[in-house]
């Protein structure tokens, strides 16, 4: 693997939903820009509903509150916009 291919990898950020349970990964991340995360997941949140997270982004963990913002995209491949209800980890 290439020096580039490497760090490529380890700087795709990661999200994991949060409970009582434990961390979990159901989220597929498309993109991050500015505070809002764009995902996929099996799961259909409702809009308006707050999560606990873990923000996993080039090399450091970070705990914060995301709110489901809109559902967008055809219904066979929905995307979630999440929005960073606290500044960007």
């Amino acid at each position: 693997m290439s020096n580039a291919a490497a760090r490529s990898e380890a700087s795709a950020p990661r999200v994991l939903v949060r409970d009582e349970g434990g961390d979990h990964d159901v989220f597929e991340v498309l993109g991050f820009t500015d505070n809002i995360i764009r995902v996929r997941s099996p799961y259909l949140f409702e809009l308006g509903e707050e999560l606990a997270v873990r923000v996993d982004r080039d090399g450091q963990s970070t705990d914060t509150t995301v709110k489901v913002r809109a559902h967008v995209g055809p219904s066979d491949s929905r995307i979630t916009e999440l929005e960073l209800l606290s500044p960007e980890p």
